[in-house]
């Protein structure tokens, strides 16, 4: 299934206990409405990392565009999935750039880690998906989502929440109520809402207050500044193509983020996973699929200048909130981001969207997703008297959250999500064989049943 969608009721809302499923829709003006949603949950991170990165932030938008909708027609449309600007690549990329490695460098090496994952993909989608659960247990899978989600806290911590700390807690405070209190279309799109909330806030409190004397994110010090600046719309032009170009490859680059790959293979599947337990289907067919199409999407997406690709937690968390995982809506973000790509000026108006803004909207959806790892744990019963389950977990979501930095080589080093993931995967495996070695049991082995995982 990648087109025709079925009308859910009568289009215009969900009763209590219902979710409108991947191959469902309401009305098209809501899910245009729901597509929006999405676009501003996306595009903060989609934005920053390219940023970060040194590369082109419209290209990556556009790209990120594309890639969804080839991810969303490689899984049949069965996995409701955006695909944004990968993190995992950053520490990669600036031990490249530190190297003298130019744009073409970096996106060369990153195309050929996204051939790289699109490989694993296929040997996942051949070999089963029996290979993901052995190597991906529940207990793992819960903490690689937990991880994903309170790993980002540091965003929001130290970016976002610092830059006006008031009008986080108000955007936050308004955001929830607006979840909770509205149980209509109003309360569906209350991210989109307590954003924009946010942002008529600021600008008001620009007006009566004056600039704010904060953290600026954009000069990287306090300093006195306007909270919505809008300097960035009236400078860019509303219609332009956006700069593209060719990839180089150079071995040593490609060295530094090949490690990446194993932290994207860890978040698609804690990222497919979350969504096959919050629509209450069984993903594992298409997990294969899922990892092929992130890599096709980041070698893409690299092959023209743009940035890596992986499957959006944010995004995630929106579905969460609002029970609404049609593919339908990401099909109309994925156009609005490829439009986004030759529009400067719209880019400009979103991305002045205020940090505290996106320190109130964040700190909502990562600890969704956080707490979307605590409920896979629960429903297969994970045992954390166990130390194999306990230890290397434990140890794995606090070096995410951190977030620590461990340098492996002069010019390497893994930290946060990636280096969390590793520890919670080698780890636990580590554990499981001595435990199986000194006992002659496995600790918390995997039982795989019916396509379904439990712990044992």
């Amino acid at each position: 299934m990648a087109f025709g969608w079925k009308l859910h009721g009568d289009g215009r809302g969900l009763t209590p206990g219902e979710v409108v499923r991947p191959d469902e829709r309401l009305s098209w003006p809501r899910m245009v409405g729901f597509g929006a949603q999405h676009v501003i949950a996306m595009f903060g991170a989609t934005f920053v990392f390219p940023l970060i990165m040194g590369l082109n932030a419209n290209v990556a938008i556009m790209m990120s565009g594309v890639a969804t909708i080839l991810f969303l027609l490689i899984v049949q449309g069965r996995i409701p999935s955006y695909l944004g600007t990968s993190a995992s690549f950053v520490g990669g990329v600036v031990a490249i750039r530190a190297a003298g490695g130019d744009d073409g460098t970096v996106t060369g090496a990153i195309l050929v880690a996204g051939v790289v994952l699109a490989l694993c993909g296929v040997a996942v989608h051949y070999l089963g998906v029996g290979v993901i659960n052995r190597v991906f247990p529940p207990v793992v899978t819960g903490a690689v989502v937990m991880l994903i989600g309170f790993g980002l806290a540091y965003v929001v911590a130290d970016v976002y929440w610092p830059q006006d700390p008031w009008i986080a807690l108000i955007t936050m405070i308004v955001t929830g109520v607006i979840l909770v209190a509205f149980k209509g279309f109003a309360g569906r799109i209350g991210i989109l809402l307590g954003l924009v909330a946010g942002f008529v806030l600021s600008w008001v409190a620009d007006k009566a207050f004056g600039a704010i004397t904060a953290f600026n994110a954009g000069a990287g010090k306090v300093d006195t500044h306007p909270r919505v600046s809008f300097q960035g719309v009236t400078d860019a032009s509303w219609f332009g193509w956006p700069d593209l170009h060719a990839p180089n490859f150079t071995v040593s680059a490609i060295v530094l983020v090949l490690p990446a790959v194993i932290a994207l293979i860890a978040e698609n599947v804690g990222h497919v996973k979350a969504v096959g337990e919050m629509t209450g289907t069984d993903v594992d067919p298409y997990m294969g699929r899922a990892v092929f199409a992130d890599g096709v999407g980041t070698a893409l997406a690299s092959a023209v200048g743009g940035s890596p690709t992986t499957t959006y937690a944010e995004n995630i968390g929106v579905m969460a909130a609002t029970r609404v995982y049609s593919t339908a809506a990401y099909y109309i973000a994925a156009v609005v981001a490829i439009l986004f790509g030759f529009m400067p000026k719209f880019g400009a108006l979103v991305a002045a969207t205020p940090g505290g803004v996106l320190g109130g909207i964040t700190v909502i959806l990562y600890g969704m997703i956080g707490l979307l790892g605590a409920k896979i744990w629960i429903e297969n019963r994970v045992d954390f008297a166990d130390p194999v389950n306990m230890v290397p977990i434990g140890a794995g979501i606090i070096l995410a959250i951190g977030p620590v930095s461990h340098q492996i080589t002069g010019d390497f080093s893994l930290a946060g999500i990636a280096l969390g993931t590793v520890v919670v995967l080698g780890g636990y495996h580590l554990l499981r064989a001595i435990s199986w070695r000194r006992t002659g049991r496995g600790g918390a082995a995997p039982a795989v049943a019916e396509g379904r995982e439990t712990s044992a």
